[in-house]
């Protein structure tokens, strides 16, 4: 039997309700597809601690903490400090997901550009990459990430990214990433491929942002880790590039972007 192209869902929500009691079955169907590690994203410190056990019990588990921007309004505000302290965490690898969403909580715009400035001091002050949310804020999350990489550079992927032309130039004008998931593998999504088409392929990452947005075959259907495999054969095809030539090039990108995960060595 053909071992699988080694393959990273960059971003995942697997501590949500979705998977309860299903995290060994969740990560074997992963590993059967090739699915060797997942980040999974916490959205909301108080659920940090239960994030971090899953980190700690699995070893293909990494994860990332933050205040997602459709929860700003409701959390109390975090601190650059608070993450920096949560990010010394030897499986905690990103900062986030934070960003703007206009889409769903215009109403909150001002608290979640707070909280945005914090992420990004704590990315700045850690090394950890920024993982950016963005729905229709283009114009305001572009200044923003611009200005502050003027002050102080950092890194930063553009998780789950389906904004237009414009975000995406200002976000490889500062070196960031862009992170591919499945909604790019939807049939009315020709506009988003040429958007990644035309991206650098070493500015490109895979995820499933699960458990949503499952990719054809399974979309409508509860997205899990294994199902990145779906994305990256899009992905594939959109770089005119063979399977296992688009998943080496993402896996140098993960590594490079996330390199405590990339550093990280099981104790024997």
């Amino acid at each position: 039997m053909t071992t699988p192209a080694p393959l990273t869902d960059s971003h995942c929500h697997i501590d949500f309700p979705d998977f309860e009691g299903e995290h060994d079955a969740l990560i074997a169907r992963a590993a059967e597809a090739g699915v060797h590690r997942m980040v999974t994203i916490c959205t909301r410190l108080r659920n940090e601690p239960a994030v971090r056990a899953l980190a700690e019990r699995h070893a293909p588990v990494f994860y990332a903490a933050g205040t997602h921007p459709m929860s700003a309004a409701e959390e109390p505000m975090t601190s650059a400090e608070e993450l920096a302290r949560i990010a010394a965490h030897p499986k905690m690898v990103g900062i986030g997901e934070t960003g703007l969403d206009f889409h769903y909580t215009a109403d909150s715009a001002e608290v979640q550009k707070r909280s945005l400035a914090i992420h990004i001091e704590a990315a700045q002050e850690t090394g950890l990459p920024l993982i950016i949310h963005a729905r229709a804020a283009d114009d305001d999350m572009a200044r923003i990430l611009t200005e502050a990489h003027a002050r102080k550079p950092y890194t930063c992927v553009m998780h789950c990214f389906s904004s237009g032309a414009g975000l995406a130039r200002a976000a490889l004008d500062l070196d960031f990433y862009l992170s591919m998931s499945g909604i790019a593998a939807f049939p009315k999504s020709q506009e988003l491929r040429d958007i990644f088409a035309a991206a650098p392929l070493d500015r490109i990452l895979v995820e499933t942002d699960s458990p949503y947005l499952a990719p054809p075959p399974y979309r409508g259907k509860r997205n899990e880790p294994s199902y990145v495999a779906h994305t990256a054969a899009k992905g594939a095809e959109v770089f005119g590039l063979g399977y296992e030539n688009f998943t080496a090039a993402t896996e140098a990108n993960f590594e490079r972007l996330f390199w405590k995960a990339a550093q990280w060595q099981a104790e024997p």
